[in-house]
């Protein structure tokens, strides 16, 4: 249970967001964790994506990279991914996935039907240099306290 001293007539309700539509984003990753996989037979690293530019600007879409799995495509398939994402900013053997956080780079987002809800959702599909930067890019999450462990690490 928990206190609150709110009044719902003073402040307009949200309505959620629609997805994005499909396209190329300017992106900085602002948050990272390995997380146990429904079936509890791998681990996947959900990586937050915030859009840094565009009328999308502060929206956010994730990823899953499927790095412990027994499915070896899937794995496969979630390294290849990390390493694009890694030689998009730059930063070719991170030893933590902080280390890739608030740097831009350029995503394509897809929008997909939610076989288990039937709505259109976003998922990230590419991730490459940002062309045309002007500087660099800061999201305004501060970065999670990691106690030095790898993302790998925190959740076992």
């Amino acid at each position: 249970m928990a206190t609150l001293n709110f009044n719902a007539n003073e402040v307009e309700p949200s309505t959620g967001y629609e997805p994005i539509p499909a396209g190329k984003y300017a992106a900085v990753i602002t948050d990272s964790e390995m997380k146990p996989t429904k079936t509890g037979n791998g681990q996947y690293l959900e990586l937050a994506f915030e859009i840094i530019e565009g009328d999308y600007r502060g929206r956010k879409v994730w990823a899953r990279l499927n790095l412990e799995n027994p499915n070896s495509q899937a794995v496969q398939i979630a390294r290849a991914d990390l390493s694009a994402i890694c030689r998009a900013v730059n930063v070719p053997e991170p030893k933590d996935s902080i280390e890739l956080h608030n740097l831009p780079l350029s995503i394509t987002v897809r929008c997909r039907k939610n076989t288990e809800t039937d709505e259109i959702t976003n998922e990230v599909k590419g991730y490459a240099p940002r062309t045309g930067a002007t500087g660099t890019a800061t999201a305004s999450v501060p970065p999670p306290q990691t106690n030095g462990a790898p993302p790998w690490a925190r959740n076992k």
